[in-house]
């Protein structure tokens, strides 16, 4: 199939790129900087806020998969988040809609899922609630009747680009260069997808027929400091970093907040994303393994696989 995907230069996206094409798809990639992206398919430059543009690199695609989004824990002007993760979304709907495409695939964010122990999603900061508020687009569209999957993958991690999507490297990458003050919510659970099994579930839910519309890509799910234990295990790093006491870096947050809205830089760290690391974030993988093919790589595997191209 000819797949458009909007979001393919990006850390997920990339990797999504090359799985497609491997498994025998003709990508389609929509990004502001295809064209430099150096991967497999067509490259079209273009901006998913840009309507028109979005619906005219649909035509002639069988089905479409929908990554773009915009990760930061901050920008100076919020309206950015809803532009890119609300609004790209409904052009991506939009472009389906327009060439009448057979499979709509949407991949949103664990932080879209209610976090353990609570019954709703949670908008702690402008990127997650603009997930939340994607999701329930994506939502709305498939109950009217359009072919939508929504893909919500766990925090994803292996080698590849070094990005804001890349968390787990560049904690670890920070950490080896002293520049990590501590971990927040050292012993909250978080759900950690290796990025291949990741990837390899976005080609199923393009291929193949699906009883679901939505389904939690969930990895091993381990607190925060078991990434820490086992990169000191296989000899990336002596000492595990301190844990930082929530008080501490919510002030913190409440500091660098404010130097960004003078200065224009993105802060180190924000409320928000503090109020974020207060939660337990596990996700499933039963579904989407039996419907997906989800193969679930264990942490140690994948950790010492990462260290091994981070030392490489």
């Amino acid at each position: 199939m000819r797949v458009l995907i909007t979001g393919g230069t990006g850390y997920l996206g990339r990797a999504v790129v090359r799985a497609m094409a491997a498994a025998g798809h003709e990508p389609v990639v929509f990004a502001r900087g295809a064209s430099r992206a150096g991967l497999p398919g067509t490259a079209i430059d273009g901006d998913v806020r840009d309507r028109a543009a979005l619906v005219r690199a649909a035509a002639g695609c069988d089905a479409l998969w929908h990554g773009a989004a915009l990760v930061s824990i901050w920008q100076p002007d919020p309206a950015r988040f809803d532009a890119v993760n609300v609004g790209g979304l409904r052009h991506a709907l939009d472009a389906a809609r327009a060439h009448r495409l057979a499979r709509v695939v949407y991949t949103s964010s664990f932080l879209a899922r209610p976090p353990a122990g609570h019954r709703a999603a949670v908008r702690l900061n402008d990127y997650q609630r603009t997930k939340v508020e994607a999701a329930l687009v994506a939502r709305r569209a498939r109950d009217e009747g359009a072919p939508v999957v929504i893909l919500y993958p766990g925090v994803v991690y292996g080698p590849g680009e070094q990005t804001e999507g890349d968390l787990v490297g560049r904690l670890l990458r920070d950490h080896t260069r002293g520049r990590l003050a501590g971990v927040v919510g050292a012993e909250r659970t978080w759900s950690f997808a290796w990025i291949d099994d990741v990837a390899a579930a976005h080609v199923a839910a393009i291929d193949r027929p699906l009883p679901a519309t939505e389904y939690e890509l969930g990895g091993e799910n381990a607190p925060v400091m078991r990434l820490f234990e086992i990169a000191r295990e296989v000899g990336l790093i002596q000492r595990l970093p301190r844990r930082l006491p929530y008080p501490v870096a919510a002030l913190a947050g409440r500091i660098e907040e404010l130097r960004a809205r003078l200065t224009g830089r993105t802060p180190l760290v924000t409320r928000g994303a503090v109020d974020i690391f207060r939660h337990d974030w596990p996700l499933g993988s039963a579904d989407a393994a039996r419907d997906l093919g989800l193969r679930v790589t264990a942490l140690a595997e994948g950790i010492a696989r990462l260290v091994a191209a981070i030392l490489d």
